[in-house]
């Protein structure tokens, strides 16, 4: 059976430049010798640290030091360790959008978080809502550990949220003396327009986290990301850290590849997903532009379906599966795990010829999948 692939956030693998690493990991092991029988450290490779401070300064515009950036083992690690560190205990309270990375919402629920979501639009969270939001936490004595968000090519919706927006947040965290944890693993995953700048680059006096990856520009499977904070939430971060230290290996790989074609890279990889997300647009409207709706965003690998609400999500799996489409249920991205009429669509990891074959494939299960058609129709 073939298999159409639309349900992880998984960037082209033809565009891993296997020979690019395979000498850049030859490289690394001749600098480092001897230095791989040591523990990395909390900080992680030095060399890394450099090229992705330099990554964001060129980004943002901002000065950023190395010595404000942790690696970690993937960007979820720092998700992670940034509830570890903020958390007073369980039951403690995380806000955050409404729909968000299901990942995160599984995490913190594990680590006995009550989440509590934001309603969102095309520009992401609802600052006013969340203004309103955390006054009402306030008032219970539930004040929240921290603010988690998505503030660019929100996952699952790919929302972007405007400057003017951001600055609204900011005030509205500093009001309510809020820290802002900010997870930006999809920044340059960039199409077409303006990049607004992150939180901390708007304001260095913003209490905030602020969490990257290499996942989303090279791929997952090296684990690599970071974590950028100023003292005094660094030291809060590390003194939760117990793992001894990322990769030497892979962090030293990444710092010689990525030094002086950083960017060349991003935008071939950017290239690449433009024409699959473009093509995706193109299926979707000519298979379901009549009944169903979708995000149309200028970053990211996700596109947020919305279906009709007569569609039994049950038997939309069951057909799905048969005919081997893969999706991500909108349900699994709802911080109360509610039924809500969605799916996500990722489009970074499949071909072009997938995304042709298998929308019209999944378009006949929405179809079949409605109250009153026939199987067989």
């Amino acid at each position: 059976m073939r298999i159409y692939d639309f349900g992880s956030g998984r960037t082209d693998p033809g565009s891993f430049p296997t020979a690019e690493l395979a000498e850049a990991a030859r490289q690394a092991v001749l600098e480092l010798g001897p230095e791989l029988v040591k523990y990395p450290g909390d900080m992680g490779h030095l060399g890394l640290r450099q090229v992705m401070a330099a990554r964001e300064a060129q980004r943002e515009g901002v000065a950023v030091s190395p010595e404000h950036i942790v690696l970690t083992n993937g960007s979820m690690q720092g998700v992670t360790l940034a509830a570890e560190a903020l958390m007073r205990g369980a039951g403690d309270v995380i806000v955050t959008e409404e729909y968000t990375y299901s990942g995160t919402i599984g995490a913190y629920r594990g680590l006995g978080a009550r989440l509590v979501g934001v309603p969102q639009d095309e520009q992401g969270m609802d600052v006013e809502a969340l203004d309103r939001t955390l006054v009402q936490l306030q008032r219970q004595g539930t004040p929240p550990a921290f603010v988690y968000t998505l503030t660019t090519y929100q996952n699952p919706t790919g929302a972007v949220m405007s400057t003017p927006r951001r600055r609204q947040l900011i005030e509205v965290a500093k009001k309510h003396q809020v820290i802002v944890v900010e997870d930006n693993c999809y920044g340059d995953v960039h199409f077409e327009g303006p990049v607004p700048p992150a939180l901390y680059a708007l304001d260095p006096e913003l209490p905030s986290v602020y969490l990257c990856s290499l996942s989303k520009i090279l791929g997952p499977g090296l684990r690599l990301g970071y974590i950028l904070a100023r003292p005094p939430l660094l030291e809060r971060l590390l003194d939760r850290r117990y793992d001894g230290g990322n990769s030497a290996l892979a962090a030293a790989i990444c710092a010689t590849f990525f030094k002086d074609r950083l960017w060349a890279h991003v935008a071939h990889t950017n290239a690449i997903l433009k024409e699959k997300r473009d093509t995706l647009f193109a299926a979707l409207e000519e298979h379901l532009g009549d009944i169903c709706t979708w995000t149309r965003p200028v970053g990211g690998m996700f596109l947020w379906v919305g279906f009709p609400p007569d569609v039994d999500q049950q038997k939309l799996a069951a057909l799905a599966a048969e005919r081997g489409v893969i999706y991500a249920r909108g349900s699994a991205f709802h911080v109360r795990n509610e039924l809500v009429p969605f799916l996500r669509l990722a489009f970074g990891f499949c071909s072009l010829d997938d995304i042709r074959e298998g929308i019209p494939v999944l378009g006949e299960c929405i179809r079949q999948a409605r109250a009153g058609v026939l199987a067989d129709a």
